[in-house]
């Protein structure tokens, strides 16, 4: 039996989806919740083999909230779910751990065969996210560097041209948590000012344009 979990904020979504996957012989949905802080303060996900989570959560969204999953339940197999498939947000929730990722338009044989595929040991994901994986590869691993969401985050408001009090704001950070975070991406950059962290998050693809 494939025991499943939903973390789904919309109601109707949710209810569909257990239906379709409570209505196979051999998929039972143990536990759904309607956002992830209701999850991580559950013991219920300890009973589940996949769990499908939605990227746009309201509190903590999904690409932050399965880095705090896996790191109680590392072998817990996490399908995202998001409304389109080129969101960034999906890329950095599979370097987060994510199994793989549906989307919400997607049918019940294709939920229930992605339910199957993540079981039987693939991933299931779109061409294009795909590719963004094997891209991510290309980069010489002397020229490889790791942000933190939040770094990433900051580095794509420099980007854009906000100031370090927009920044925070958008952030929820103080002006002085923003300059902490951005000497540190000066580091891991090796850049001297904005221009020269954004020209290379850019290349990087640490960033989109």
């Amino acid at each position: 039996m494939i025991r499943i979990g939903i973390i789904e904020d919309n109601e109707y979504m949710r209810q569909g989806w257990q239906t379709i996957l409570d209505f196979e012989q051999d998929m039972c949905v143990m536990a759904t919740f309607d956002r992830c802080e209701t999850a991580l303060n559950s013991d219920e996900l300890a009973n589940i083999d996949v769990l499908l989570l939605d990227i746009e959560l309201p509190g903590i969204d999904g690409t932050e909230g399965i880095t705090q999953i896996k790191k109680i339940y590392p072998d817990l197999l996490v399908l995202m779910v998001t409304m389109y498939d080129e969101n960034e947000k999906v890329f950095q929730a599979l370097r987060n751990g994510a199994t793989g990722y549906l989307l919400k338009k997607t049918s019940p044989s294709e939920l229930i065969e992605a339910v199957r595929i993540a079981v039987g040991g693939g991933s299931p994901m779109s061409p294009k996210i795909a590719r963004m994986v094997i891209d991510s590869f290309h980069i010489p691993s002397e020229n490889r560097v790791e942000l933190s969401e939040i770094e990433a985050s900051i580095l794509k408001h420099l980007s854009n041209g906000l100031s370090y009090k927009a920044i925070a704001d958008t952030v929820y950070l103080s002006v002085d948590g923003v300059r902490y975070h951005i000497r540190h991406i000066y580091e891991k950059l090796e850049a001297r000012n904005r221009s020269e962290a954004v020209a290379k998050g850019l290349n990087l693809n640490l960033i989109r344009p």
